[in-house]
């Protein structure tokens, strides 16, 4: 299947993304898409086809007259789940490693020799079985991972020497390169202004949601959305460092990161093999001298040592782990929840607090309009006139105040509002002329410093006064000036709907909420009472920030939610950190544990409970494996369970734990 030339910058952005994401071969673009859908799950298509023939071999075994075909159909079941499992051995023996696949295959092979090649055959598909239902989910949990790339542009806007604009991937963008942002588009780089003013969001740096004016010699960040005004940007740091890089680094950090009771398992596994290995090679010399059995034969000790090997061999009790926490972080990564592997959700598990940030997590960062405030009044122009006025001049207008007065006006009966000379001001306001009475007068609005300068001292005083109530209460503010009459526009930043059902889910399960902010201490406790919160600290700096965090981690267990740089540290220290991954810094995602992608808070208590059902689950496989091991390696040394029934319940115990584990994938 063709995807276009390696010049495309959407072919090379593909190209990029499957080779830096680690995504299966089967996806690769340059195989045909008959070939993507014959390669995929190939493991598991062997496996099944070996099964069947198995099971085809088996029956024609009851008839003397189609020997011929049986051994035929034998040799394929060999040939489709034990070659592959013989070349990894082989390799794993060039490497100096010893492990649980070499033992299957010593024992499969084995069994050929003393004349039961059937028993062979059906551990050997059974354990290709298991494998390839590992290889599934492991998959899964990479697939899942990798598609959560979409975070940053992968393109941007290049401006040539002759003033040309070419569209290119953002890996091809060199340091110095100039590129153009228009506005609603999101910075696809870092960079320094050249030429342009605009308010652009900078929410996933500073967890705040007001925007900043960014003009000539002014830095910005990749990732923030410029809002109104055309920016062109000196790039002054490769797209290595993006949030894209972030992400996939993150995606290795998830897949690679083992609970310690799995690096313990893994640590111990050669040992384990090599003293099973030994024991079944002592067992098949000596019990013919010491219980007077025959070499060979069914009851013979080479045929007992064979099905204590395979029993004893814990490849249940080496899978358990594993699957389940894979299990786990693929689920959570299709709920948009990016875990840094599965040592997280054991600690999630033992926390018994959780801590917010308020701006950007417990609020959604858009503003609504709590109210007007005439400070002047006038018979002229009410409230509902100035209010009218607003409207008109901010539907011309994309920035989070305009839409938070377009919506607080929308279904109210307003006079209509003619403007004329209207013209914007990126970054600080807006101006019209617009008739009142009869008469043409100027209307202003936008930031208080932009609209203050045209009036009096005495008037920006009294100005003044009333805007740090406001920003005392938490409040943001914008000023409306009509003529000489100001009127002064208070907003709030919407509290997220589903929070306070969220909070309410958490306490439930006798967590103790607590909110640490740097805000003002009355902003804070309104904030507190509407969603139930239940302790408030406020007015913190970052150190203050951190020991508190430090201290309910060390008392209680503390999940820490945030986004800004501020709160990088905080989330470094709490013994989980989660950020919020839409406005998240970049500094906050390396520094958190579990990056929620989507900002979808709303899926916290579900995480609680997806790792408490992770830790449940990896008990109860730890329970069946170590059962399965027991149970069947002594009465197998014995010759009371035949080698047939050892690899029953030895390859059936791997079987049900990867069962039970795939119930994580339950969302």
């Amino acid at each position: 299947m063709y995807y276009g030339t390696i010049s495309d910058p959407s072919a090379t952005a593909y190209l990029t993304q499957f080779f830096e994401m680690g995504k299966q071969e089967s996806v690769s673009p340059f195989l045909k898409k008959s070939s993507r859908e014959w390669s995929s799950n190939l493991t598991l298509k062997a496996s099944s086809v070996a099964a069947i023939l198995l099971v085809l071999t088996f029956t024609l075994s009851f008839f003397d007259e189609l020997k011929p075909l049986h051994h035929l159909l034998l040799i394929f079941v060999y040939f489709l789940a034990g070659i592959p499992s013989l070349i990894e051995s082989i390799e794993d023996l060039c490497d100096g490693e010893v492990n649980i696949d070499i033992l299957m295959t010593i024992a499969a092979f084995a069994s050929i020799f003393i004349g039961n090649g059937m028993e062979g055959a059906l551990l050997l598909v059974l354990f290709s079985l298991s494998g390839a239902m590992e290889d599934a989910v492991t998959q899964k949990a990479k697939g899942s991972l990798s598609s959560l790339h979409q975070l940053a542009p992968t393109k941007a806007t290049v401006i040539e020497e002759d003033g040309t604009l070419i569209e290119r991937a953002i890996k091809e963008i060199q340091v110095g390169t100039k590129i153009l942002v228009k506005a609603e588009q999101i910075v696809p780089l870092d960079g320094k202004v050249i030429e342009g003013i605009s308010s652009v969001n900078l929410s996933h740096i500073t967890g705040e949601s007001l925007p900043i004016t960014k003009k000539t010699g002014d830095q910005v960040a990749a990732g923030a959305r410029n809002l109104d005004g055309v920016l062109t940007i000196e790039v002054n740091r490769s797209s290595a460092d993006s949030t894209l890089a972030k992400i996939i680094e993150l995606v290795t950090q998830a897949q690679e990161a083992r609970p310690l009771l799995q690096r313990w398992f893994d640590s111990v596994s050669r040992i384990y093999a090599m003293s099973i290995i030994s024991l079944s090679a002592l067992f098949a010399v000596t019990m013919p001298f010491l219980l007077s059995i025959p070499f060979l034969g069914v009851g013979g000790s080479i045929y007992r040592s064979l099905a204590f090997l395979i029993a004893a061999s814990p490849c249940a009790l080496i899978i358990a782990i594993p699957i389940a926490y894979l299990s786990a972080v693929s689920i959570c990564a299709k709920q948009g929840i990016l875990l840094k592997g599965g040592i997280i959700l054991d600690a999630l598990a033992k926390c018994t607090a959780i801590a917010f940030d308020k701006t950007g997590t417990l609020t959604t960062g858009n503003l609504t309009c709590v109210g007007i405030e005439e400070l002047a009044p006038n018979e002229r122009i009410g409230p509902e006139h100035a209010l009218a006025v607003a409207a008109a001049l901010e539907k011309n207008a994309v920035h989070p105040i305009a839409n938070a007065i377009v919506s607080f006006a929308a279904g109210k009966p307003l006079p209509h509002i003619s403007l004329k000379e209207f013209k914007a001001l990126a970054g600080y306001g807006l101006q019209a002329t617009t008739p009142i009475n009869g008469q043409n007068e100027w209307v202003y609005i936008g930031r208080p410093s932009y609209v203050m300068e045209k009036l009096s001292q005495s008037v920006q005083n009294t100005l003044a006064r009333s805007i740090d109530e406001a920003k005392s209460r938490g409040e943001l503010i914008a000023l409306l000036l009509i003529g000489q009459v100001p009127y002064l526009f208070r907003f709030r930043d919407a509290l997220r709907p589903e929070i306070r059902a969220v909070l309410k889910a958490i306490q439930k399960r006798g967590w103790t909420t607590v909110m640490l902010t740097g805000d003002h201490l009355s902003s804070a406790k309104r904030v507190a009472e509407e969603v139930g919160i239940d302790e408030v600290h406020a007015g913190l700096s970052p150190e203050e920030k951190l020991n508190y965090v430090a201290s309910l981690a060390e008392e209680k267990g503390l999940a820490m939610i945030g986004d800004g740089v501020n709160d990088a540290p905080a989330l470094a220290r709490a013994t989980v950190g989660i950020c919020m991954g839409k406005i998240g810094s970049t500094a906050a995602i390396d520094a958190s544990d579990v990056v929620l992608l989507h900002d979808n808070i709303e899926k916290l208590d579900w995480l609680i409970g997806k790792a408490k059902q992770t830790q449940q689950i990896v008990k109860e496989n730890l329970l069946v494996a170590s059962a399965a091991i027991v149970i069947a390696s002594f009465p197998a040394l014995g010759g009371i369970i035949p080698l047939w029934l050892a690899v029953v319940m030895h390859e059936g115990g791997t079987i049900l734990v990867g069962l039970n584990a795939l119930r994580l994938l339950r969302s």
